[in-house]
């Protein structure tokens, strides 16, 4: 499985793009749909889902528009599936003072199920805390996406909508079972060694 970060930055949320062969992923859609669609194009593949890590805005800006343009199901933890289309609990109304929606997901996820891209699997390993329904994708036992869960020296914060943070520490623990140098990528900012992010958050 080959992952490409489309869209880094210091600010901005990452947007991965996960290709098998002639079958693609989207990881939380914050780039510009336009760079999405043309990424697309240079890998020859053809998008057959958008996994969502958790549901706040900043993952989801061009939701509305790749679904429109590939007809890809948008795919979300139950516990985060009403985020998306409420502008209260995705913070946009919070940060921005006006209401956005970007749509209600195709299908919830739960922990544990696994999704076949081409014939490698994605695990949804459910990671609540930053809020009630984050998850971390495990690309075929290759790398980690940890969403908001965990970055290379901190973790993601608690105290938004259905944050919490014994949760959060929970699931912090519970990836120690994970292998330490697997390599992480997560929601914001640079790849790091699973060990040693986790070492930079638990004490």
């Amino acid at each position: 499985m080959i992952v490409r970060n489309l869209y880094p930055g210091a600010m901005a949320s990452n947007c991965y793009l996960l290709t098998v062969g002639s079958d693609a992923a989207v990881v939380d859609p914050s780039a510009p749909v336009a760079d999405i669609l043309s990424a697309l194009r240079e890998s020859g593949a053809t998008l057959s889902a958008i996994l969502l890590t958790h549901g706040h805005f900043d993952h989801l800006f061009s939701l509305k528009a790749l679904r429109k343009a590939t007809d890809a199901p948008v795919l979300i933890h139950a516990n985060d599936a009403d985020l998306p289309d409420d502008p209260e609990k995705n913070m946009f109304k919070r940060m921005f003072g006006m209401p956005r929606k970007f749509g209600a997901p195709d299908r919830v996820l739960q922990s544990g199920e696994e999704v076949l891209l081409g014939n490698e699997p994605i695990r949804v390993i459910h990671t609540p805390g930053h809020t009630a329904g984050s998850v971390c994708f495990l690309c075929n036992g290759e790398f980690l996406l940890t969403g908001d869960t965990l970055f290379a020296d901190s973790c993601g914060r608690t105290d938004l909508y259905s944050g919490d943070e014994e949760a959060m520490f929970a699931s912090l623990h519970r990836l120690r079972a994970l292998p330490s140098d697997l390599c992480i990528y997560p929601g914001h900012g640079d790849p790091a060694l699973l060990g040693q992010a986790l070492d930079n958050v638990i004490y």
